[in-house]
């Protein structure tokens, strides 16, 4: 005689959907703990990079990359032309030997920030969480490396940049330091980064959150 089997209660139900809710909520909590951290830790790059200009600035009179008497200053490889600008682009390669590149040895050497002074050393440019290259300029009106939705300059003295970071982050970090908004304000995004494009504006255009994203900001 084949007995029936008995099924799950409601009450056993109702304890397993408990137990999967808790655990995609924990799942859920979890990733939006490390998108949180990763959100900081790329603003932390555009807030950190001032400090090591002022502080620079403070100690030598000099402006990092520009300065003329690096080699004397801090043992740099190679001296600035102590124009007061930060000659070049954000992502110049090591050939092009500029200001904006020699930049990162100065602030090194001379214990404002970690990172190899090697300027040969692969390691050398520095990464952002997404490891995407980051990057400092003079501001320019000519050949700013970023333009807002209406084609004016990314504003500020010294524009720092930041590659490969992800749509899902754009707008995190724009409402953190700026206006919220990635075509306007002194913080700037753009897809398939061009240098001197138009930023795309979040306002009319929307974000594609798995796209990777340039962003610049003026200090």
């Amino acid at each position: 005689m084949n007995r029936k089997q008995p099924g799950f209660t409601l009450i056993e139900v109702a304890i397993v959907l408990v137990i999967i809710g808790l655990l995609l909520g924990g799942v859920l909590k979890g990733q939006e703990l490390i998108n949180s951290a990763k959100v900081k830790s790329l603003a932390g790059d555009f807030k950190n990079i001032p400090v090591f200009i002022y502080g620079y600035q403070d100690k030598f009179r000099a402006l990092p990359g520009d300065d003329s008497a690096a080699i004397a200053h801090v043992a740099a490889s190679k001296n600035g032309d102590g124009n007061g600008v930060i000659d070049g682009k954000w992502n110049d390669a090591p050939a092009a030997d500029s200001e904006a590149f020699n930049f990162w040895q100065h602030i090194r050497v001379a214990g404002l920030a970690p990172g190899p002074t090697d300027r040969n050393d692969a390691d050398y440019i520095p990464r952002n969480a997404s490891m995407g290259r980051i990057g400092i300029q003079s501001g320019s009106a000519t050949t700013p490396p970023i333009k807002d939705k209406n084609g004016n300059p990314v504003r500020g003295a010294y524009v720092i940049c930041s590659d490969g970071i992800l749509g899902k982050f754009v707008k995190q970090l724009d409402a953190t330091l700026d206006d919220g908004n990635t075509g306007t304000g002194s913080m700037l995004a753009m897809k398939a980064y061009s240098f001197g494009g138009n930023a795309d504006d979040s306002g009319a255009v929307a974000i594609d959150e798995a796209a990777g994203y340039t962003v610049c900001m003026g200090v």
